[in-house]
């Protein structure tokens, strides 16, 4: 349980860390704490008071009065201390990251050390082109980051040797998970057994279980030797096999998927991306299925994340892959353009039909996985696993010299599991201890065996430094040199049958940018057509694209932090420790819960672990109570967000849709009916708060009651928290557990579609059920804690920063202003447009909260313009798009944050009027219905710039319909997409060397 720090109390170390900031002049402090939320928040104050004054009031509390009810503003302020200085934090956050001690781990387990390029970590990594990006939904605006995923995709597919892949998943643990139920969605449900090889890693073995129990799956998890394919209802729908194995063993597995595919199982294999260069691909040997982690491709370690996961299978079930596909299309010109791929799967369509609930995906980190493979390309591949295979075997002999030996005597990739000599079965901890003496981490397995793995970071030192560890501290005197001599002429790189011997990689990216000069410029080009916060405001309603602070960013490559092993013992983290206590106390604050759990690396997965806490409550109650557990009924409003469904199906509850009003708020009529309904089988309510509609709903104090009162928990998303922080919370307005969108209203960045975290926070009575680990316990485990949903016991710890950093530079003052500026910003905008657009949702006194929604649906009958037209048409004025048609079909929701200036407001808005104009002069019959620059939208320098301008309006009006334009324009690199055609002809990676050839 977390505990509130004490008021005014430095916000970067607790009082019993002995760092101190040093002695400052009270009123000096306040003003270097006070720049960073002047800096933040984008209006000015005079803006804010102009602002208010053109809505009638003359105060942000005003403001507050008038649109947050009464009943559940918060009684006293956050109890977060006062802000610092960003040199001044940032100053003392190195003291703290001194406290984590960055040890060689050779743990192993899914995670390796790895050396990101440093023109990669500059321009990629570090770079807000790419990092504040947004789901590439707009994709006209969006081509560099779906060529970079695109060219994932194709490196994946080439590597595994299965011709299609998705653009990433969260971590490999979930990505098996996700295989899982992909194997289930392919046998119809009709077989619901499945069997996971027990030498996969222990981390994915328990998350498989935790998945299962909801899915209805009967997993099983032994010895691949043992296997019965008649296991659970049905027989075996898939099985899961490590390849190599988590000790390293390489197996042949092509006997088992023979005998598989003679009982219709699937096979899926969790493979070592690095390793596939030199073994012969799953494709190869007869799998259906390949999933695993690409970190080791140029992503730091970070304690655990944030790294992309990749899946990949054959096209015949691309309709039941999860997560994102991008695909190959054309545009209005006929030119190619990329997009993702079958939308109709994700779960803002489907819902609780959907294939997964995945909502943030990881496309910042499959992105600097794909320029690793761009600047490598497969000679430079092979050439770093050879290297790493080679320093393998040369330990090897080096161990035999000593009298160990390895558990398996055939060939090793980088992973080696040791036991002991004769007379030394019991010296494990001594090895250990050498080793850590000498800063390197081994694993250590229960039975006294001791796990190495070696890594691209791997030398002649680390291999003479293992060897003096296994020597029992004494240098052995070894010439590395003649070890990997003697490792070469016995043979170890032959792998024999599982060796690969296919081509892969072929197509021409990844063979010509190996110059750091060369892949600077492909970095620059593809981030020069992809439209970011760099250059404008992106206003999409309940995705909170506001301001990454530099400030935030900076921490999270510090070596201190982005090296760190999850597994490593947790004294060598101890830094981490203290920003994981105190962020969580934090969140606490802010939220009103009793505990948080950082382990849930996005929202979805957010969601997903909010409701199996609840799950498990009522399960233990009903344990309690001496009965079966019958509260699986969820109650979800028909506004809900997509993934809600989708995550209480996974979550093994059934779904109950509640209706809205006219007004878009929850029908409490309707909620008091199937509450009461469903009263003995209630488990629990999912709301968003504010309404999905943008509006604080005056009855939600009411509509928590019902629920409590008929024996449910509510649930809340916290993708709207950003109109909430400082005036009211979670626990405040009734709620039992809250996912909370790192990514969203703490400031880590979007990505392009990812990373995200979701932490959820939770009441008193739900702590004891916060999720657990299998390899290292979180300390805010619960005492009937439930398994891990994420691979690492924090989720993606490394982001975590950017969060902890925000709150720490804002301070209680500076977080609540942030969002009374929000709601201020929304509040204008909708003011400013509801003479050309009619507002749809507000409440009582005709306000919004920090997003509102613009109702579009008459342009279609008056001028036969869509919203899709609209969004397009913004492009040519330098913008995104809002979020179109959800939560109401047709229409256009806006979130502009506090982040944006006045003037930044002001040019979205008259951008919005300037299109309202020409929506009209198509009314008036002044411009043609088809041809009109809305319809032909977005326009290209290629169609601006050639002879030939077939349209009926000019090149000025379509290029520059504002002056502003005329001093900066960002100019979409294609025209509008085809999508239809995209899914008809699904291409989902790059074109070979013979394709390319053939188009010219």
């Amino acid at each position: 349980m977390s505990i509130a720090p004490q008021k005014n109390a430095a916000p970067n170390v607790p009082q019993s860390s002995g760092i101190h900031l040093g002695d400052a002049d009270p009123q000096s402090r306040l003003d270097f704490g006070d720049g960073f939320i002047r800096r933040h928040i984008g209006p000015s104050d005079g803006e804010i008071t102009s602002m208010l004054e053109s809505l009638g009031f003359s105060t942000l509390e005003d403001l507050t009065d008038a649109t947050v009810p009464a009943d559940i503003r918060l009684e006293s302020e956050l109890d977060i201390p006062d802000p610092r200085g960003e040199h001044e934090f940032l100053s003392a956050l190195k003291m703290i990251a001194e406290k984590n001690k960055v040890y060689r781990s050779c743990i192993g387990m899914g995670y390796t050390g790895t050396v990101t390029p440093p023109v990669i970590l500059r321009n990629v990594l570090e770079n807000p082109g790419w990092y504040t990006q947004y789901t590439p939904y707009q994709a006209e605006i969006a081509q560099g980051r779906l060529e970079a995923l695109l060219n994932f995709q194709t490196m994946i597919a080439e590597l595994t040797a299965l011709p299609l892949a998705g653009a990433s998943l969260l971590d490999e643990a979930t990505a098996a998970a996700e295989a899982m139920g992909m194997c289930v969605s392919i046998a119809a449900h009709k077989k619901i057994g499945f069997w996971a090889s027990d030498d996969c890693h222990p981390q994915t073995l328990a998350l498989l279980e935790t998945r299962a129990e909801g899915l209805g799956v009967d997993l099983k998890v032994g010895p691949i030797s043992e296997i019965d394919f008649d296991h659970g209802q049905g027989g075996l729908c898939g099985l899961l096999v490590q390849y190599p194995t988590t000790d390293g063993r390489i197996n042949d597995y092509r006997e088992l998927t023979a005998k598989a595919k003679q009982h219709g199982t699937l096979v899926v294999a969790a493979a070592d991306i690095l390793a596939l260069t030199m073994l012969m691909p799953p494709g190869e040997w007869g799998a259906d299925v390949c999933i695993g982690s690409a970190q080791r491709f140029g992503v730091p370690m970070g304690l655990g994340g944030p790294h992309a996961a990749f899946i990949s299978t054959h096209e015949k079930y691309a309709r039941k892959l999860p997560g994102r596909i991008i695909g190959v299309s054309k545009d209005s010109h006929g030119n190619r353009a990329l997009r993702m791929a079958m939308q109709t799967r994700e779960q803002h369509i489907r819902r609780d039909k959907a294939t997964s609930n995945i909502c943030t995906a990881q496309a910042l980190l499959a992105i600097i996985n794909s320029f690793y493979g761009v600047y490598h390309g497969p000679d430079g591949l092979r050439q770093i696993a050879q290297r790493t295979q080679g320093f393998a075997s040369a330990l090897v002999k080096g161990l035999d010299r000593l009298g160990h030996t390895t558990l398996d005597d055939g060939p090793v990739f980088d992973t080696l599991r040791i036991r002991l000599g004769k007379g030394r079965v019991h010296a494990a901890r001594q090895v250990a201890d050498a080793a850590r003496e000498r800063h390197i981490n081994l694993r250590e397995y229960a039975d006294g065996t001791l796990g190495v793995t070696l890594d691209e970071t791997a030398d002649r030192a680390l291999v003479a430094d293992l060897l003096a560890a296994f020597n029992f501290g004494h240098y052995t005197g070894f010439d590395i040199d003649d070890l990997l001599a003697e490792a070469d002429a016995d043979g170890m790189s032959d792998f024999g049958a599982m060796r690969r011997t296919s081509e892969f990689m072929t197509q021409e990216v990844f063979n010509v940018y190996h110059s750091e000069t060369e892949l600077l410029r492909y970095i620059f080009k593809l981030m020069g057509r992809d439209l970011s916060l760099a250059h404008s405001m992106i206003p999409l309603g309940s995705c909170t694209m506001k301001l990454n602070g530099t400030s935030e960013m900076i921490p999270v490559t510090w070596p201190e932090f982005s090296q760190m092993h999850p597994f490593a013992p947790d004294t060598q983290w101890r830094g981490y420790t203290h920003m994981f206590r105190q962020l969580e106390r934090w969140l606490c604050e802010v939220t009103g819960f009793s505990a948080v759990s950082l382990q849930p690396n996005s929202g979805a997965q957010g969601e997903y672990t909010g409701l199996l806490v609840i799950r498990a409550y009522h399960e233990h109650q009903a344990r309690q109570e001496g009965r079966e557990n019958v509260r699986t009924v969820c109650l979800i409003p028909t506004s809900a967000h997509g993934t809600n469904p989708a995550s209480a199906v996974m979550a093994g509850m059934k779904v109950v849709g509640i209706k809205c009003n006219q007004r878009g708020d929850i029908d409490v009529d309707d909620l008091k009916a199937k509450a009461t309904e469903h009263a003995e089988h209630l488990s629990a309510l999912m709301i968003t708060y504010p309404s999905t509609h943008g509006v604080f709903e005056s009855t939600i104090r009411e509509v928590c009651a019902i629920i409590h009162d008929n024996g449910g928990q509510v649930y809340m998303d916290g993708a709207n928290m950003n109109a909430q922080v400082g005036l009211t919370s979670p626990g405040r307005i009734g709620a039992d557990v809250c996912h909370l969108n790192l990514h969203k209203t703490f400031c880590i960045p979007h990505g392009g579609g990812g990373p995200g975290m979701g932490p959820i926070g939770v009441a008193e009575q739900l702590v004891p059920f916060l999720p657990g680990h299998p390899v290292e316990r979180p300390d805010t485990a619960g005492e009937f804690a439930i398994g891990p949903v994420s691979a690492a016991p924090y989720g993606s710890p490394s982001i975590l920063m950017i969060s902890y950093v925000y709150i720490a530079l804002m301070g209680s003052a500076g977080l609540k202003k942030a969002t009374q500026v929000a709601i201020l910003n929304a509040n204008y905008m909708a003011d400013r447009l509801k003479n050309d657009y009619d507002v749809l949702y507000t409440d009582k006194n005709g306000r919004v909260a920090h997003e509102f929604i613009l109702d579009c649906r008459p342009f279609e009958k008056s001028s036969g313009i869509k919203i899709d037209d609209i969004a397009k048409r913004l492009m040519d004025y330098g913008f995104h798009g809002p979020t179109m048609s959800w939560p109401v079909p047709g229409t256009l929701m806006i979130e502009p944050t506090e982040s944006e200036s006045k003037a930044e407001l002001d040019r979205f808005c008259d951008a919005m009027i300037s299109i309202r104009k020409e929506i009209a002069a198509i009314e008036k019959g002044e411009m043609d219905r088809e041809d009109n620059p809305l319809k032909h939208s977005p326009h290209t320098v290629d169609a601006i710039g050639s002879d030939d301008w077939p349209h009926g309006y000019s090149r000025s009006q379509a290029a520059w319909p504002t002056e502003w334009l005329r001093d900066a324009k960002f100019w979409p690199t294609v025209g509008r997409i085809d999508n239809t055609y995209g899914d008809r002809h699904l291409v989902c990676t790059c074109p070979s060397v013979e394709e390319s050839e053939a188009a010219g």
